[in-house]
């Protein structure tokens, strides 16, 4: 009798501990398939921004002319200093870009110096990927049909922001 007791008792407890569990494979299996496709989703937002970033030519450094007026830009901006850091800034009259001293020791990346000012009519800057794609990369394109890319340090720098804006209020 005893046992049959704690068969009636213990046998419904058992049966929703199995319940309960089955519920939570369930929902792990409905929660990974929405997680696959949310990699999937953003592999493939991935692949587009790689395939737009190669159609730009945003993968090249510039267009391959040194005689260009990007061409003459790289090799006064990096002749000035092999450091990798730079610093891009839109002024109202154009763009001033500076780099750190030619000697770059601890501490010495906050003395930049202006590499170069280039006015507002000879070089734009232009993000191609605009509105389509996050992306790190800058166009600066010349009046003589010459361009440089600029790899920022974020996605959205504020550059990049400035650009948005700008295109918001032309729209």
């Amino acid at each position: 009798m005893l046992g049959v007791a704690l068969t009636v008792i213990l046998w419904p407890l058992g049966a929703l501990l199995a319940l309960l569990a089955f519920l939570e494979e369930a929902a792990e299996w409905l929660l990974s398939s929405e997680e696959r496709a949310r990699t999937r989703a953003r592999a493939r937002d991935d692949e587009e921004r790689k395939e737009a970033v190669g159609a730009h030519a945003l993968d090249k450094l510039f267009d391959g002319d040194w005689t260009a007026a990007a061409g003459q830009l790289l090799l006064r901006w990096y002749g000035h200093s092999s450091h990798p850091t730079r610093l891009l800034v839109l002024t109202p009259d154009g763009i001033t870009l500076a780099a750190p001293p030619k000697r770059v020791s601890v501490r010495q990346t906050e003395r930049m110096v202006v590499v170069a000012r280039i006015p507002a009519s000879q070089a734009r800057v232009e993000d191609p990927l605009l509105g389509v794609h996050p992306s790190d990369r800058l166009r600066i394109v010349f009046s003589d049909g010459s361009w440089l890319t600029v790899i920022t340090d974020e996605a959205r720098s504020e550059v990049h922001k400035h650009l948005m804006r700008r295109l918001r209020t032309v729209s």
